[in-house]
């Protein structure tokens, strides 16, 4: 009879001295975690300078790790940042000049309260607007310079009554429908704004040129004050405007006065106040003919 192609570990010497073997070497290693075991717990210190060599000796490539994770990191955040400058740039400098504009129409109302309070002793309260309305459209190509807003005799919305955007003086209403307006902006040929200078009283007239810029006019002729960068808000004269809003921003000295660019620019704005109109007699009586006004 053959024999068989499995034969039990009895039948050989050699596998029964490996099985003894594998007994030997697994009871010998139970023996010393037992005994480790038994270190830890009442001489837990006594490893204390394994743990350290062997975190020392992993601890180049630990750090190596941690290196090439952090300057990846670092590289990514530097193409990202990179990409992304342009953009922050240009909010930043948005941000910047409206802060800007904020801080002088601010000083400007100061100034302006300072002074009513010392000599008349009268305090302002804050001015609700007639209506608050979407710039529905402005010309572009044309000599004269009109917008249009959604608001008109319906909602109160009379001619005269000045138009503000969050930044500035936009214009005021030229013409009432029902439920319309049309705008006289400030750049037009026919506008005339009496201004002064945001940081001190040089007074002035903003006229427009029809070309997107104001003519900066003094009224006292002699050493022109003005330099490139000043600010110049509603001066309270002719009864329209309320002192202290924003108006333009002087680009270009000339000899009587300079050029400037409107702060509020109508092609960039969305919604605008209507705001009442701030002294209605003293505005009637620059719209009376001077005969009208001595006849009376």
């Amino acid at each position: 009879m053959a024999p068989t192609g499995q034969r039990r570990s009895g039948y050989s010497r050699r596998a029964q001295y490996n099985l003894f073997t594998g007994y030997i070497i697994a009871g010998i290693g139970a023996l010393i975690g037992a005994v480790l075991l038994v270190l830890s717990f009442f001489q837990p210190q006594l490893f204390g300078g394994l743990r350290g060599a062997a975190a020392d000796g992993v601890s180049p490539a630990t750090e190596t790790s941690a290196t090439v994770r952090t300057g990846s990191k670092s590289i990514w955040d530097s193409i990202s940042g990179y990409y992304r400058a342009g953009s922050k740039n240009a909010e930043l400098k948005r941000e910047i000049e409206i802060a800007r504009i904020r801080l002088a129409e601010a000083q400007a109302v100061e100034q302006e309260n300072l002074r009513l309070k010392a000599l008349l002793g009268l305090r302002e309260e804050d001015v609700e607007p007639v209506a608050v309305t979407r710039l529905v459209g402005s010309t572009a190509s044309s000599t004269r310079r009109f917008a249009y807003v959604g608001a008109g005799s319906d909602q109160g919305v009379e001619v005269g009554m000045p138009i503000r955007s969050p930044r500035g003086v936009v214009g005021r209403v030229l013409e009432t429908g029902s439920d319309s307006a049309r705008i006289l902006l400030l750049t037009d040929t026919e506008s005339v704004l009496p201004v002064r200078r945001a940081s001190d009283e040089v007074v002035a007239f903003a006229e427009g040129r029809g070309d997107g810029l104001l003519r900066i006019r003094l009224i006292n002729l002699g050493i022109n004050p003005l330099e490139k960068g000043d600010l110049f808000v509603t001066s309270g004269a002719g009864g329209y405007y309320r002192p202290g809003a924003a108006v333009a921003i002087l680009v270009e000295k000339t000899d009587d006065g300079g050029l400037a660019r409107m702060v509020s620019d109508p092609a960039a704005t969305d919604f605008v106040s209507i705001d009442p109109i701030f002294e209605p007699e003293a505005a009637l009586a620059v719209e009376t003919p001077t005969e009208t006004e001595l006849s009376d």
